[in-house]
């Protein structure tokens, strides 16, 4: 027993040390990863809405509801909300069919077609705005004739509706567009084979086959036209309680000074922002499980 305790221990092979070194080092890489992104997350995002609310509910209760319930600030609120009623469905129905379109079929012009969807992403939406100003406005060649018909498009709900239009054109198109080239077009010639028509290929083998996706960027596209800035500054005029959506009734009221009413109509916006993203979330998860059903 005394030689078995006085005996030397018996060196860890250095093979077994690096393997049980490695998983400590790629946890704590991992660690340092995950508390940089929330730390990133948290000066970035979290702290900025926090002081959005913080600034909102700063006066009490009273001043919050009294904010949102003033006569401008339902104006503002309104418009958004019928801006997103008129956009949002028509960039739908249109990114659901150029989706579509190039997702399953190749023709001559495909790549200029995706090219033009991609253009309003890629032009500034204060550019954007300036467009339809030099093609609707006063002095553009077609103003006398909209002045002679009595039409107006820039600095009423025409001109919002059209720059809200533009920008948010690819949402749609751009969420269902990879989705549709990865199914291919197997099961839809399956079914042509079958006899089925056009429409029933589509209302019941590829549509259900993208709903998920499509939820998503109807949400994107959504979130982007209530939160709008650039290109509705530039054609709306800022006529208070006419053509200030919620986001430039925000930038009323804090040129105003008037800090309690801006950041309680922002927080109007960050709470839509954060529903969005839950049902953004919801929908991003379903796709997700989709895709790999079908791959």
């Amino acid at each position: 027993m005394t030689e078995l305790a006085s005996s030397p221990s018996i060196p860890r092979p250095a093979s077994l040390t690096w393997n049980l070194a490695k998983p400590l080092r790629a946890n704590l890489g991992r660690y340092i990863l995950l508390a940089i992104a929330i730390s990133y997350g948290v000066l970035i995002l979290g702290l900025p809405l926090a002081v959005v609310l913080l600034e909102a509910f700063k006066k009490g209760l009273g001043s919050y509801r009294e904010a949102l319930l003033a006569r401008d600030a339902l104006g503002a609120m309104s418009l958004s909300l019928l801006v997103a009623f008129l956009v949002v469905p028509l960039n739908t129905v249109f990114g659901l069919a150029a989706a579509w379109l190039l997702g399953k079929f190749r023709f001559r012009g495909r790549n200029l077609l995706i090219t033009l969807i991609d253009l309003p992403l890629a032009v500034s939406p204060v550019v954007a705005g300036l467009m339809f100003v030099l093609l609707y406005g006063a002095q553009s060649p077609l103003g006398p004739w909209l002045a002679a018909h009595d039409l107006k498009i820039i600095f009423a709900l025409p001109g919002i509706w059209l720059s809200s239009l533009f920008v948010t054109l690819p949402y749609v198109a751009r969420e269902l567009l990879p989705l549709l080239e990865s199914q291919g077009t197997e099961l839809e010639e399956a079914a042509a084979l079958l006899g089925a028509s056009g429409w029933q290929n589509f209302w019941h083998i590829s549509l259900p086959r993208m709903k998920w996706a499509l939820l998503h960027g109807i949400i994107l596209c959504n979130a982007r036209v209530l939160g709008e800035f650039g290109a509705v500054s530039v054609v709306s005029g800022h006529i208070r309680g006419k053509t200030n959506t919620l986001p430039l009734h925000i930038e009323i009221l804090y040129n105003e000074y008037q800090f309690t009413a801006a950041f309680a109509a922002a927080s109007v916006l960050a709470f839509l922002a954060l529903i969005t993203l839950v049902f953004k979330r919801v929908a991003q998860k379903h796709h997700t499980q989709a895709a790999s059903l079908s791959a």
